[in-house]
């Protein structure tokens, strides 16, 4: 009898949907994460928040401010645990120069889209990232609505 394989889990941690309402998003970034021993072992419970998470440069580096990682239980109790420190990203020279340039000369924002797994590393997709207004974010319920219908009366009619 053959071993079953067994199913291969999703590699994505965390998700900002909230981004995604917020911003058109024009331009991402992968980034590795500076972390801690117990925020990666938080990262593996799925104990992470991303929504309010931005990007911000602070001198030539970039950092993530407001995620939140809440620390386990079992973490050691003589270890002060800090859940929204600001993190260091990673990113290659090149594309830290075109960060800072999109921020400053074009003002978009930067934030952090999804947090997920790369072989045993962790990695933050960052984005740079243009504001909506109101009518925008209803325009896009909108269309979501519709295209959603759509698709259920194309499913109806094919039954």
């Amino acid at each position: 009898m053959a071993k079953k394989k067994p199913k291969p889990q999703s590699n994505t941690i965390a998700l900002n949907k909230k981004a995604k309402h917020d911003f058109f998003i024009e331009d991402k970034f992968e980034a590795g994460v500076s972390l801690q021993g117990w925020e990666v072992k938080s990262l593996r419970e799925g104990k992470v928040q991303l929504v309010d998470s931005f990007v911000q440069m602070h001198q030539g580096e970039a950092y993530l401010y407001g995620m939140n990682i809440t620390p386990l239980k079992s973490a050691c109790t003589h270890y002060v645990t800090e859940p929204t420190r600001n993190r260091k990203l990673l990113l290659h020279g090149k594309e830290l120069a075109r960060i800072a340039l999109a921020v400053e000369a074009k003002g978009l924002t930067c934030v952090c889209t999804a947090l997920y797994w790369k072989n045993h590393l962790i990695k933050a997709e960052i984005a740079l990232a243009k504001g909506k207004k109101e009518h925008d974010k209803r325009d896009t319920l909108k269309d979501r609505d519709w295209n959603r219908e759509k698709q259920r009366i194309v499913r109806h009619d094919n039954r």
